[in-house]
């Protein structure tokens, strides 16, 4: 049983809480908190003069940086993350762009976590959000808002959340609440929940399947709900007849409680002029692999995947990626990779305009292996 900080125990006497197969009952109760906008406000903490004005986390004006998060009064004018720093400045000239202070931004992240696990099984997704299992809790929607208003009193950072029978269902319901909101999902109400929003709403539904789904008519939740599973079958392959289940809200994934493990380690550069020298772009290829290195090591990981992102001076960009031999978190070892496979791709005297280099398919550091040579 969870007693969390703040929240009563599970104990009808003490909530007032329905008995298990009573009404209202939750057969199982899946919280997903999402902090809003988090980079900017970590930066707000230290900064509250700036509080109510357009701000941008990311790169400097007149850079070719990009948008890493940006607050809601700079979204109002189309600022969005992703988005060059110096488009979003043409959409909003005021726009105060700071730098990312990434040792306090994990600092805050890891207090976040430490509110949300006190309440139940907990399993961090990114460094903003995660999922908390609140079956050890018979009112659980009553517990969802307090819990998001215990984040924001505790740590002076807001936060959405969503409440539902699913992973699946909670994410899309924490992402209506943004920002500052707590959306609960009941038992039984999950597929009229869904039914109005995009397919697009949906995990693993992606620009292409969209389309093929367009073609057939449909468009909404409840159109692929309702769908022919052989039909779609016969469209896009075995893997699509699982779709109108999870159009209904179906998502039998747990939440599994532990230290989060990220599907990739990566980092990028974005110069300010294109490049085309290389000896220089290979230096560029070698600097960002002992960074992948020294945070795999960091974190205790190994690495069965290197991979090279490129962006050509006309914006054409494309990964490419090789396995390595044996897990490695060695510098050596992503370097080699990493410089083979930008060989191969790079067109001598191709201007450059990104160089990226990251590692996948991680796994526990306790899982190394010795090389044959």
């Amino acid at each position: 049983m969870w007693s969390p900080i703040g929240a009563q125990p599970r104990s009808a006497a003490m909530t007032g809480a329905t008995r298990p197969g009573g009404a209202g009952h939750w057969p199982s109760a899946i919280l997903h908190v999402d902090m809003d906008a988090f980079f900017v406000s970590v930066y707000l903490l230290d900064h509250p003069e700036d509080r109510g004005l357009a701000v941008a986390v990311g790169g400097r004006p007149g850079t070719r940086g990009v948008v890493t998060s940006a607050s809601y009064e700079a979204r109002r004018f189309g600022v969005r993350s992703g988005m060059p720093v110096h488009a979003a400045v043409r959409l909003c000239p005021e726009l105060k762009t700071v730098r990312a202070d990434w040792d306090r931004i994990r600092a805050c992240s890891a207090q976040v976590m430490e509110v949300l696990r006190a309440y139940g099984p907990l399993e961090p997704v990114s460094i903003d959000e995660a999922f908390v299992d609140l079956g050890g809790f018979e009112t659980p929607d009553r517990l969802a808002p307090a819990i998001r208003a215990k984040v924001l009193a505790d740590t002076g950072l807001p936060a959405s959340a969503g409440l539902g029978t699913t992973k699946l269902v909670a994410k899309v319901a924490s992402e209506l609440a943004k920002p500052g909101g707590c959306t609960v999902v009941p038992p039984g109400e999950e597929p009229g929940f869904l039914a109005p929003l995009p397919v697009r709403t949906l995990w693993g539904i992606g620009p292409r399947t969209a389309e093929w789904l367009a073609d057939l008519g449909i468009e909404t939740c409840g159109d692929l709900a309702a769908a022919d599973p052989d039909v779609l079958v016969r469209r896009m392959g075995p893997h699509a007849s699982r779709l109108p289940a999870l159009a209904r809200g179906g998502d039998s994934r747990p939440v599994h409680a532990g230290p989060h493990r990220p599907k990739s380690i990566s980092t990028e550069r974005t110069f300010d002029r294109d490049i085309a020298d290389r000896e220089q772009l290979l230096e560029h290829v070698r600097v960002q692999s002992a960074r992948v290195g020294e945070r795999l090591r960091r974190h205790g990981f190994l690495a069965g995947r290197v991979f090279v992102k490129f962006r050509w001076a006309d914006f054409t960009t494309f990964t490419r990626q090789r396995t390595t031999v044996v897990p490695t978190d060695a510098d050596a070892d992503i370097q080699a990779i990493a410089e083979a496979i930008w060989l191969e791709h790079w067109p001598p005297g191709r201007k450059v305009r990104l160089i990226g280099v990251g590692v996948g398919d991680l796994e526990a550091g306790a899982a190394r292996q010795l090389g044959l040579f």
